[in-house]
């Protein structure tokens, strides 16, 4: 278990950057919609992606999204945006999925 989780902590670092740095980008209305419903959701099906590939299928991995991202809520943003949380989750969960498909085929 210590194993999968130190093989997870890289991509558990590249969501917190998602989530955390990608906001500060955000100036108005219109930016502000394409990082949430654009840099953020591609960012982190990227990385599920990757992890799916490199490492094979997790659940933890949609835990720790959904885990970083409910923080931010609270930082950057208003009690409208945690259905994000949940949205940002299942991409991750597709994603890893997707990258699971990959695994194995390197």
């Amino acid at each position: 278990m210590k194993r999968k989780l130190t093989g997870l902590l890289p991509y558990i670092a590249v969501l917190g950057l998602d989530f955390y740095l990608l906001p500060l980008l955000m100036r108005d209305t219109g930016g502000a919609m394409f990082v949430m419903l654009c840099l953020m959701p591609l960012g982190a099906f990227i990385t599920a992606v990757i992890y799916g590939a490199r490492r094979g299928f997790s659940l933890l991995l949609p835990a720790a999204a959904l885990a970083l991202f409910v923080p931010a809520v609270f930082i950057y943003y208003n009690s409208s945006a945690w259905v994000y949380a949940l949205a940002y989750a299942v991409i991750v969960l597709a994603g890893n999925g997707l990258g699971r498909v990959f695994f194995g085929k390197r």
